[in-house]
């Protein structure tokens, strides 16, 4: 046999060939793409994560779960193939989630401080509707993290809380757009935030939104400030949970730790952001909370009106109860007019 033909021999051909399919699989299974995948994750009970000052026992076994998404970066291999992703999961693109500039660490920081935005928001809600007086006011636009690519990088910093734009008061985040709206790309606008008890003030060239080029941006991730009084210490211990949605949970929660029987025995998840007037507002994710939740047998699950959130949560439950709720008092009121559990 010449010399070609025995490195052309099947078994040299078969060896060959599954080398070069172990090595495309291997970076198909390690190599992240650009894009994301929301997993269901399980219902967690509220009672040992909220922790209120004078707090009651709920021993009707019942309780209050909050509802969480896993969020992890997509291989290759599950953009590609549906049929190896998680169960219930959904891809989606990482633009979605993350803005240009901005890393996944500092994506996360701002979902953690969302978190805190959420849970300061909820305490003053159930606080106020057991009577409490509970002062709470805008601060300022606290800068979560800043985009490698802008000017305001190296200026700026994680922390800041920005308290005036080109001579403006800045006290929500509404008023920093509003000045940055009159200005285009390139424009410089001058920034004063307070940093460690000083104000400083620095001039910021602006920069195009990548989404739509014709706004001016300063590049930082914002988020709003909140200075609220609360009348006793509440903690929340939820570690690396972040985002705004588990706002009627929490309320719910502080009436429980605060003697009130809200759920009446039954396990009850809930999710939704939670505003200062008591509204609940559309979440993202709500297939993957649904199943999470209908997976870790909950009795009802209390979801948003707002947007789709209600019908979308419908279509996944195989038989969980859906109560579709516009406010927390509706969510209130719903819970107490369910039959008592058998």
């Amino acid at each position: 046999m010449s010399a070609l033909g025995r490195l052309l021999s099947p078994l040299r051909l078969a060896s060959a060939g599954l080398i070069v399919l172990v090595a495309t699989l291997v970076i198909l299974v390690t190599r992240d793409s650009n894009q994301y995948l929301e997993i269901p994750d399980n219902a967690h009970p509220l009672a040992e994560l909220v922790q209120v000052q004078g707090a009651k026992p709920d021993e009707d076994g019942g309780g209050i779960y909050y509802v969480d998404i896993l969020l992890k970066p997509a291989s290759l291999l599950e953009s590609y193939v549906k049929y190896v992703r998680p169960e219930g999961s959904d891809l989606i693109d990482r633009t979605q989630i993350v803005q240009p500039g901005i890393s996944d660490q500092q994506r996360f920081k701002l979902d953690l401080a969302t978190m805190k935005v959420s849970q300061a928001i909820a305490s003053v809600v159930a606080l106020r509707q057991l009577g409490y007086r509970v002062p709470i006011r805008p601060d300022g636009v606290r800068v979560v993290a800043v985009t490698s690519g802008s000017h305001a990088a190296g200026v700026l910093q994680p922390g800041d809380v920005i308290v005036a734009a080109s001579g403006n008061a800045v006290i929500t985040r509404a008023d920093l757009a509003a000045v940055l709206s009159r200005l285009k790309p390139g424009d410089p606008v001058k920034i004063t935030v307070r940093r460690g008890g000083k104000k400083l003030s620095f001039s910021i060239r602006t920069t195009a939104d990548t989404q739509d080029p014709k706004r001016a941006i300063i590049g930082v991730l914002p988020i709003q400030a909140l200075s609220v009084q609360l009348p006793f210490a509440i903690k929340f211990n939820l570690r690396k949970v972040g985002g705004p949605s588990a706002g009627l949970a929490f309320a719910l929660e502080l009436l429980e730790k605060k003697g009130r029987d809200v759920d009446h025995g039954y396990k009850v998840a809930a999710t939704g952001e939670i505003q200062l007037d008591g509204s609940v507002t559309r979440i993202g994710g709500i297939k993957q909370k649904t199943i999470g939740a209908r997976k870790s047998h909950v009795d009802v699950f209390l979801v948003p009106v707002d947007g789709d959130n209600a019908r979308d949560a419908k279509r996944y439950a195989r038989g969980l109860r859906i109560i579709p709720v516009k406010s927390f008092q509706q969510a209130l009121q719903a819970l107490a007019t369910l039959p008592p559990k058998s």
